[in-house]
């Protein structure tokens, strides 16, 4: 096992590129991005970082040389011979070649685009605009970057010995979460923290640990780099990212209102079992249930990702009632903004209820808060964003009105169309 707190110290980092692959990104990525590359492969689209957490003023963080420096690597990356192997020969949710030999062929002879960086009032403007299938594949390795830049900043001042307790602190921090899941009968759990977390080798560790202490409730990473090394399974399906750039090209209200349906049922032609998982609340899951049409209700599960996740539950429990359907069939995953208590809390409520999992991102990949002075490596909230697609804006607006984004006169605009009413503003921690 790697010594982390050494390997910082001896090397300052420079041994280790912060990204090392293009599949260290998440599996949802390269599922979405065949799909785009099937069905929207002429798209351009403009992706941009989004920092919510203001106070953190990573331009006077973190040295722009650096980060181009990072940057520039990751654009020298290819695919390598073993991860086009691994990719088009293993078996992911059951299925032999999910990826198709023309995704496959075009992606080992990808590189990724441009892009194009600035500095404003403190903050990283760093924005990619391309093709969609490749502009999308930024988004996680820029994420990663800018995180573990920013953990480097604060590490690079520390000593010897500074470095080893805080490490040591950090691991005693994560066993004794897993300790508080462990005996939970049914659990299932995934690493879902790549885009936020501390450092790749602090995820690879989480990853070690959740194996030897959570055995079988423990089902995988979405990290697709971490699933080859340590052989457990990818997991992913999609995200916002998909109905945000099809409800932006919609021509008229009414397009508009059945693109989230759309882009599903392009979803529903390529996947089957556990990838059938709908994300619901890109315009609000309340509305989006209202109006799905009645083939939706047979898919296996949903994801919930923003607003109440209990709430958020009891409303597909009763929607799937209503629709002559079997909750305890459905799985349900809960991925926003999870911690060890709040997940065995959501597990014991809806045990038997539903087939519950869990996706646990920033706070087990990167909860160092109360370890360094000040807090200075606490977590904080960092996005990357389809912001526009053949030039018109993207919107999202989610359970959460502290997650919209987007012009405010086009959020009016999906407000009004999908029914949005009153929203209960959600702290956004991570």
């Amino acid at each position: 096992m790697v010594d982390i707190a050494t390997r910082v110290y001896n090397h300052k980092w420079k041994i280790d590129p912060i990204v090392r692959s293009l599949i260290d990104t998440d599996f949802y990525k390269l599922l979405m991005c065949q799909s785009i590359f099937r069905n929207k492969p002429d798209t351009t689209v403009t992706f941009s970082l989004i920092n919510r957490t203001k106070s953190i003023r990573l331009a006077e963080l973190i040295d722009e040389g650096e980060l181009r420096e990072q940057l520039d690597h990751i654009r020298s990356l290819t695919l390598t011979r073993g991860e086009s192997t691994w990719l088009r020969g293993n078996t992911f949710y059951g299925q032999r070649q999910m990826f198709r030999p023309d995704f496959m062929e075009w992606f080992e002879g990808l590189r990724l685009p441009p892009y194009h960086l600035e500095k404003h009032d403190g903050q990283y403007e760093l924005t990619f605009e391309g093709a969609w299938p490749e502009v999308m594949l930024w988004e996680v390795p820029a994420l990663s970057v800018l995180m573990e830049l920013r953990s480097r900043a604060v590490l690079n001042h520390m000593k010897k010995f500074e470095l080893q307790v805080l490490y040591a602190r950090a691991m005693t921090k994560l066993w004794e979460k897993i300790e508080h899941l462990q005996g939970l009968e049914g659990l299932r759990v995934a690493d879902f923290g790549t885009r936020r977390r501390h450092s790749f080798l602090w995820q690879d560790w989480a990853v070690q640990a959740m194996v030897e202490g959570l055995g079988g409730a423990f089902i995988g990473t979405s990290n697709c780099l971490i699933a080859k090394n340590r052989d457990v399974e990818a997991i992913g399906t999609n995200a916002h990212e998909l109905p945000m750039v099809y409800a932006a090209l919609a021509e008229t209200d009414a397009d508009l209102a059945r693109a989230p349906y759309d882009v599903l049922a392009d979803w529903h032609e390529e996947h089957s079992g556990n990838l059938r998982i709908i994300l619901p609340d890109t315009y609000g899951t309340k509305g989006f249930l209202e109006r799905a049409p009645d083939w939706l209700a047979g898919w296996t599960g949903l994801r919930i990702d923003s607003g109440d996740p209990a709430e958020g539950a009891e409303v597909a429990i009763r929607w799937w009632q209503e629709r002559g359907e079997d909750p305890r069939d459905k799985l349900v995953i809960f991925s926003d903004g999870l911690d060890a208590d709040k997940i065995a809390d959501l597990h014991r409520r809806f045990f038997g209820r539903v087939r519950a999992s869990f996706g646990w991102g920033t706070l087990l990949t990167n909860d160092f808060r109360g370890l360094a002075e000040g807090d200075a490596l606490a977590p904080f909230s960092l996005v990357c964003k389809a912001v526009s697609a053949d030039g018109r804006p993207t919107v999202k607006l989610s359970d959460n009105p502290a997650k919209a984004t987007g012009p405010d006169e086009e959020i009016e605009r999906y407000k009004r169309v999908f029914g949005v009413g009153a929203q209960e503003v959600v702290e956004v921690v991570v």
